[in-house]
């Protein structure tokens, strides 16, 4: 290259001065600012899309979410489900006491026969049949009286044998039964009488915070249906126990609660969910 050139020219062709361009590193260099801004635009160009349309999309879910799951104030009424334990296996019952029935006192039956030999055996006297049983052999025994001799009871006195209820399991207070007590009409009438009765505006009235709440009370339904012992296992406060507990007790009279085929008393809970929304 000439001398007066140089100055002039690019720091390309003087890095290439004397060699192939045509070989296809010199074409390369020279387009490589080119090259570099259409790739960094295209890369900033998808960049803007993938946002956009991640924008985009959580805009419309947040919509949607907002849409779909809108709360309402009010009271939920909510079953509890107890998980029984497996009642053991009760034990074989004993054999029955053996009883053992009393030979009664029998006496050989004898024919009369008129004869003139001597009577090597005489027949028995009145005496000896008037509490003895005619049979085909002579043996010992009771007395027969012509009354039937009643077995002995299990506690060594004669006389019927009668189950009795226990008075003791009769006044007890079943945590589990088989059959729960019952609100008359079912478990449905049960929640509309909850939904009918229950003040959902309470714990808004108490200033509760935005939230749900979730009270359980517990009551004891006797034999006869009788609601009593109505107290709350849960301490939440803004009202809450107090208003389940008042419309408990306007409930009336239940069906009781059957174990072992017949009518106990039993212990039964109630749960009810309170909702306050943000203001």
């Amino acid at each position: 290259m000439e001398a007066n050139k140089i100055l002039t020219a690019d720091l390309l062709d003087l890095v290439f001065e004397g060699r192939n361009k045509l070989y296809g590193a010199y074409e390369l260099r020279q387009n490589y600012e080119k090259r570099l801004v259409k790739a960094v635009l295209l890369t900033a160009a998808i960049c803007i899309v993938i946002a956009g349309g991640a924008w985009l999309k959580a805009s419309f879910t947040s919509s949607a979410d907002v849409e779909n799951f809108r709360i309402t104030e009010g009271v939920t009424i909510a079953d509890i489900k107890e998980e029984k334990e497996p009642e053991p296996i009760p034990p074989p019952p004993p054999p029955p006491a053996k009883i053992e029935v009393p030979k009664l006192k029998t006496i050989d039956y004898t024919t009369p026969i008129v004869t003139d030999d001597k009577v090597s055996e005489p027949p028995p006297t009145q005496d000896e049949i008037s509490n003895t049983r005619i049979s085909n052999i002579t043996q010992d025994g009771i007395a027969d009286k012509g009354i039937v001799t009643p077995p002995e009871a299990l506690d060594g006195k004669k006389g019927l044998i009668v189950n009795a209820v226990n008075r003791d399991e009769e006044d007890k207070i079943f945590t589990k039964v088989e059959i729960d007590a019952s609100f008359p009409g079912g478990p449905a009438a049960w929640k509309r009488f909850l939904e009918r009765n229950l003040d959902a505006d309470v714990p808004v009235g108490n200033n509760a915070p935005a939230g749900t709440y979730t009270v359980i009370v517990e009551f004891v339904v006797d034999i006869h249906g009788k609601i009593s012992q109505i107290s709350p296992l849960t301490h939440i406060g803004f009202g809450l126990e107090n208003e389940a507990i008042r419309v408990i007790k306007k409930s009336g009279n239940w069906k009781p609660a059957i174990q072992n085929g017949r009518e106990v008393a039993a212990y039964r809970k109630q749960p009810v969910t309170f909702q306050v929304l943000d203001q």
